[in-house]
């Protein structure tokens, strides 16, 4: 009787068997959620970045426009140098100040600074730096009526809504027809020593608060 012969020592030789096509689909399958469970985690980080680093520019473009909205207010011009006139007034969505520029080796000046909420955009503009009162008295009017041709500089985007109040007489006053008055009037107007600005932006349930003191310089 003849028997057939063996590989490897006479151990038979193991058949492999391949993956069936149901084995096959269960596994696409799970590689398919998981691929799934990962687009969506990865998703959902890249929605956050981009939602904490808008947070963070709108955070980032207010604080700038404080700091720039102190600095002029730490050095509004007093009545000393503006005789029967007013520094400063508010109204809605606008801000008009005279403020002294010092420089070194020269004497101060005055300059008009004025603050614009349109279209959900902040800007500031200022005007060139006099020691001319009449001159100041244009380029207020200048400012007042918005007929300033200069470029302004924008200081913050989305902006919905803009509130200020003056401090005058140890009250808050939302809105003041306080104006540079003509010279040579027979009484001084009451000067304002505080300003308060809320400022709320887009995508914000709240706004930020902020109470400036004015000529503290």
């Amino acid at each position: 009787m003849r028997h057939r012969p063996v590989e490897n020592g006479g151990i038979p030789k193991a058949r492999h068997k391949g993956l069936t096509l149901v084995e096959l689909l269960v596994a696409i399958s799970v590689l398919g959620f998981v691929a799934v469970l990962g687009w969506r985690g990865l998703d959902s980080i890249v929605r956050a970045r981009i939602a904490l680093t808008s947070d963070l520019e709108q955070t980032r473009g207010m604080q700038l426009a404080f700091a720039q909205l102190q600095s002029d207010c730490a050095h509004l011009a007093n009545l000393s140098v503006l005789p029967n006139r007013i520094p400063l007034t508010v109204g809605q969505g606008q801000l008009t100040l005279v403020r002294t520029v010092f420089a070194d080796n020269q004497p101060s000046r005055l300059q008009v600074i004025s603050y614009r909420v349109n279209d959900g955009v902040l800007t500031r503009r200022e005007s060139p730096a006099t020691r001319d009162l009449r001159e100041l008295d244009t380029l207020w009017q200048t400012a007042v009526n918005d007929t300033d041709t200069s470029q302004p500089v924008v200081l913050q985007s989305d902006v919905t809504d803009i509130a200020m109040r003056i401090w005058v007489n140890g009250s808050w006053r939302a809105e003041t027809d306080a104006v540079i008055t003509t010279a040579g009037a027979t009484t001084s107007p009451p000067v304002p020593t505080g300003l308060e600005v809320t400022m709320r932006l887009r995508g914000r349930d709240t706004g930020m608060l902020k109470i400036f003191l004015l000529g503290a310089v």
